[in-house]
């Protein structure tokens, strides 16, 4: 077992799922987790995540009542004191997660205020009580706790911070270093002012969440060494514009930190998906990155997939043949299962001649306000639009360049062109620092060696978890 309470901890101990997080005096326990959207009502394209496509039988794998299942089952067996999500809808967000609270006994809860993919975070108010409202920031969440004695009522005087972060995804790394700057200083801001702690630089923090970046990361380095500068590159890009120093010092993985024993394996990775890039990506291409191309094995099976669909001749040649409206409507429907979503519809009606409507004027002669979603005219398929070969991969290309490799390999293959896929790609984008005056005393690897989602796994993330005691060095 682990030494606890009094004492600093010996070493971390080490768990592996399916096992609970167990309760240890004076400590917090913390699950972090990318749930995936779509949820129950915003999005609709979860089935294409699920490589290969499911099969007759499987086909509830990819709803929301059964992901919640398996989400409701993980996280009431784990138990820890407070739970961070990413990836939560607004739209459905009450009924979608009510089994936190009515199921598990998650009876504090706090959403992030705005945004379509947004971090939520769970407590037991039997457990830890808020001690301020809590802080919402660039796509961080920060909620300061007091620990709940078994006969009510705080512990002691001592706060413990937790900072829910769902950093930027992309070629971002410089908004990502300030996200967790402006949560960290946050934090300390808080301790110091608000609740007038009395070593606000030795503040109890834990941030944790989809960081969307491994250890080479920025925004990870910054949190390791407490500092960067206008030196660091990430993506061919400065992360700063000039030195950025922590206001606490530098913060510990806690997944990897005191004595934990994996054999000398790091921790397991949290991005578990198919390795599609190798079969997709042109190789030997120095903008592979910034402006990737098709590899001739994918262009290929699109070119086929074209000559399949189109049935209009050509003007000037009607041996050759072009993709018309009704050509393109059956098309859409094999992959996005009806007409009318996705942007593979929104872009191919763009390349058959839809043009959106011009912004009207008010009677000033400026521009009206930003109009609505819900109140843009229709994008439609125009009766006598044509999608030709190229637009066809072009198509195709945006899909590519937005990183949706999972979703050209579902159409690949609905489409009878799947790709031969054979690896796993894995990574660990989703991490729980803490600061210095914390101690990990557990950690709960989740271990996948298939693609995820699956029939067992409801997202394309695994979760992390750790409990935490004082460090009573610091």
């Amino acid at each position: 077992m682990v030494a606890v309470g009094t004492g600093a901890a010996a070493s971390c101990q080490r768990l592996i799922y399916p096992s609970a997080l167990p309760i240890l005096p004076a400590s917090l326990s913390v699950l972090s987790y990318n749930v995936l959207l779509p949820n129950s009502q915003d999005g609709w394209w979860n089935f294409k995540m699920y490589n290969p496509p499911l099969g007759p039988g499987e086909e509830d794998f990819y709803t929301w009542e059964h992901r919640k299942s398996l989400l409701r089952e993980r996280i009431g067996l784990v138990d820890a004191d407070v739970v961070c999500l990413q990836e939560v809808s607004p739209l459905s967000f009450e009924e979608d997660f009510a089994f936190m609270t009515d199921d598990l006994g998650y009876d504090g809860v706090e959403l992030f205020r705005k945004g379509r993919f947004r971090p939520a975070t769970f407590w037991k108010k039997d457990r830890v009580e808020l001690a301020t409202p809590a802080m919402h920031k660039d796509r961080t969440l920060l909620t300061p706790f007091r620990l709940v004695g078994d006969e009510g009522g705080s512990v002691d005087d001592e706060y413990w911070h937790v900072l829910n972060c769902h950093l930027q995804a992309g070629k971002q790394g410089g908004r990502r270093v300030r996200q967790i700057f402006e949560g960290v200083t946050t934090a300390f801001k808080t301790a110091k002012n608000k609740l007038n702690e009395k070593n606000p630089e030795n503040i109890k923090l834990i941030v944790c969440g989809d960081y969307n970046g491994g250890s080479e990361c920025g925004a990870i380095q910054f949190l390791e060494k407490g500092s960067i500068g206008p030196d660091f590159i990430e993506d061919g890009e400065k992360v700063s514009s000039k030195e950025k120093v922590l206001p606490i010092p530098p913060l510990v993985d806690a997944l990897s930190a005191n004595g934990i024993d994996r054999g000398g394996d790091p921790p397991p990775a949290t991005l578990v998906v198919p390795e599609l890039i190798s079969l997709m990506v042109k190789e030997g291409d120095e903008t592979a990155y910034t402006n990737p191309q098709f590899s001739e094995d994918v262009l290929d099976r699109l070119h086929r997939i074209y000559s399949r669909f189109a049935t209009v001749p050509t003007p000037d040649d009607t041996t050759q043949l072009q993709m018309g409206k009704s050509d393109v409507e059956g098309w859409l429907t094999i992959i996005n299962l009806q007409v009318g979503r996705g942007t593979e519809f929104r872009n191919a009606a763009k390349y058959m001649g839809w043009v959106e409507p011009p912004i009207v004027s008010d009677e000033s002669g400026s521009e009206s306000k930003k109009v609505e979603k819900s109140e843009r005219p229709p994008i439609y398929i125009p009766n006598d639009g044509i999608l030709n070969q190229d637009d066809f991969i072009g198509v195709y290309l945006d899909e590519l360049r937005q990183g949706k490799f999972w979703g050209i390999a579902w159409d690949l293959a609905a489409l009878g062109e799947a790709l031969p896929v054979k690896d796993v790609f894995r990574a660990r984008y989703d991490h729980m620092y803490c600061s210095s005056s914390l101690l990990p005393t557990v950690v709960l690897d989740t271990i996948s060696d298939v693609a995820c989602p699956s029939a067992s796994e409801p997202s394309d993330h695994l979760p992390v978890c750790a409990s935490f005691v004082r460090n009573q060095k610091v």
